[in-house]
């Protein structure tokens, strides 16, 4: 086999090489995802004066998340008898492959970056807008009126504040003059974004919040109104996939605003001898511990609270930020 894959033709050898990495690197993202989970609920229990895993897997509970996941694996799956049977097999699907699919366009190092396209960005906003489909169709065909009411919801919040997103980032691209991220990063050698930005940097972090559905803005999965939300009827490793979906899209925005807004790789001055690598990790790390600390700390608005907040606020405020960039990119 490994014989036939050196002598095969170069093309294909590339293709193989592609592949390989992408299984690997999707490994490494569900390493994440598994661990993220652990370290989100250790400082939330932190946060609010409790242990927190401690029993599976010593006393960190290093294997609490493995155990669980293993439990929806093993987990009957069930699907309602008037279900659109296809249409609710595929929305997982729908909801994950592109969680998966723009991480491909994020440069981590300067050397480790699966595709570097000219409009990297473009294509991660296109393509993330595409789990909206997933949603719905998940809470189309569960055939129950709070998956539908979920799902409609959800429809609703993330195309609302995909349009403040959207609009905060057009700062960066007017001081850059480029939709390349690896051009993004490379011209914050000098000041990262998000103090020539600060106002974009902070409509982008609050959008992003609202894009993955997490508090304050979990208006999708209340409980109180929505039993679950637009995946109530899943269950198994079909709730799992939704699961791993959200955790992905968690990796992809820390990873994004890295990028945007921190410098990605770029060192703090003085202490360029660390590698790029690390410096990324930690900048990733820093974003991800924010999001969670917005979870623990802040409640769950009202439906009408998150709209008006996205239209009312965001919007307006990413209109000013363009035309103060413009601004002072016209004089200065």
């Amino acid at each position: 086999m490994v014989e036939h894959l050196l002598n095969a033709e170069p093309g294909f050898q590339v293709f193989f090489a592609f592949f390989l990495m992408a299984v690997l690197f999707l490994f490494a993202v569900l390493g994440f995802v598994t661990y993220g989970i652990l370290a989100e609920r250790k400082v939330m229990g932190f946060m609010q004066g409790r242990i927190g895993p401690n029993q599976v897997g010593g006393r960190f509970g290093l294997l609490q998340t493995v155990a669980d996941v293993l439990k929806l694996l093993l987990k009957e799956d069930t699907i309602p008898k008037l279900a659109d049977k296809p249409l609710f097999i595929l929305a997982p699907v729908f909801a994950f492959v592109p969680a998966f699919m723009v991480l491909a366009a994020i440069p981590f190092t300067d050397a480790f970056q699966f595709a570097d396209i000219g409009v990297g960005l473009l294509y991660y906003i296109a393509i993330s807008g595409l789990t909206v489909i997933g949603v719905v169709t998940g809470g189309w065909a569960s055939n129950n009126k709070y998956a539908l009411l979920g799902g409609m919801r959800a429809a609703a919040q993330m195309i609302s504040y995909e349009v403040p997103l959207v609009m905060s980032v057009i700062g960066v691209v007017l001081m850059t003059g480029s939709l390349n991220l690896n051009e993004i990063v490379q011209a914050q050698t000098g000041i990262w974004f998000i103090f020539a930005q600060p106002i974009g940097f902070l409509i982008f972090l609050t959008a992003s919040v609202a894009e993955l559905n997490r508090t304050p803005f979990d208006l999708p999965e209340a409980e109180s109104e929505l039993v679950a939300g637009y995946h109530v009827e899943y269950s198994g490793f079909r709730w799992a996939f939704f699961m791993l979906s959200e955790y992905v899209y968690f990796f992809a925005m820390a990873a994004l605003t890295t990028v945007l807004f921190l410098g990605g790789w770029h060192p703090i001055p003085f202490l360029g001898f660390i590698p790029g690598a690390v410096w990324f990790s930690l900048k990733f790390s820093g974003i991800v511990f924010l999001l969670i600390w917005f979870r623990v700390s802040l409640p769950r608005l009202r439906a009408d609270q998150l709209m008006e907040f996205g239209w009312k606020v965001l919007l307006p405020a990413a209109l000013v930020n363009i035309f103060l960039t413009a601004l002072i990119k016209t004089l200065f």
